[in-house]
């Protein structure tokens, strides 16, 4: 991923932020990330960690219309995806995603219990969330111009947590530097130096 595509899209997040009423930690701790797949327009996330407790995290992500994360589940962790801002189209799977998915994925909607046809699209409008837990596998992209999304979750561990449905995929990008960095990113911090 170029650095110069990174810094437009956190330019974006910014501007997506501040015209939801979002106002940003100090020195706030940036992720953003194409997944490994070369292509941001297609399938990127930006990220802000706001809270990294052992018991719990609190993010504040920023996509475009079109931009997908792609079908992942998590090991341990259980996270409720809110839409904060815009339209959010997530598909969800009771299991490892099939092209016969089968089945019913049980879940809460807004906290009540629903049952849905695995690999369903849910739309969550501003202020909608879904509780997801592990072994639910889940995608997410944007249906309104640009989303503003939030995660609540138990602690995370995204170098260790994530099980991605396609195996080319890569948490951190390889990243090209093509111009001076807008912001420090958390794969910044703990690349070696």
């Amino acid at each position: 991923m170029k650095r110069s595509e990174i810094n437009e899209l956190v330019g974006e997040a910014e501007a997506a932020f501040r015209a939801s009423g979002w106002a940003l930690p100090p020195e706030p701790r940036w992720d953003v990330t194409d997944f490994g797949l070369g292509d941001a327009r297609r399938y990127g996330l930006v990220l802000i960690n706001l809270a990294e407790e052992p018991e719990y995290c609190e993010k504040l992500m920023y996509a475009r219309q079109g931009m997908e994360t792609p079908a992942h589940t998590h090991h341990k962790k259980k996270e409720d995806i809110i839409c904060r801002s815009g339209e959010l189209a997530i598909t969800l799977w009771s299991g490892p995603v099939t092209s016969d998915p089968g089945g019913l994925v049980s879940l809460k909607v807004n906290g009540k219990p629903v049952s849905l046809p695995s690999g369903q699209t849910l739309r969550l409008g501003a202020g909608e969330r879904v509780t997801l837990v592990p072994g639910v596998y889940h995608a997410f992209v944007p249906v309104s111009e640009h989303c503003v999304i939030g995660e609540v979750s138990t602690a995370n561990d995204d170098a260790n947590d994530n099980i991605f449905v396609d195996s080319q995929i890569g948490r951190y990008p390889g990243i090209e530097e093509d111009e001076i960095p807008r912001v420090r990113l958390v794969s910044d911090q703990t690349a070696p130096n």
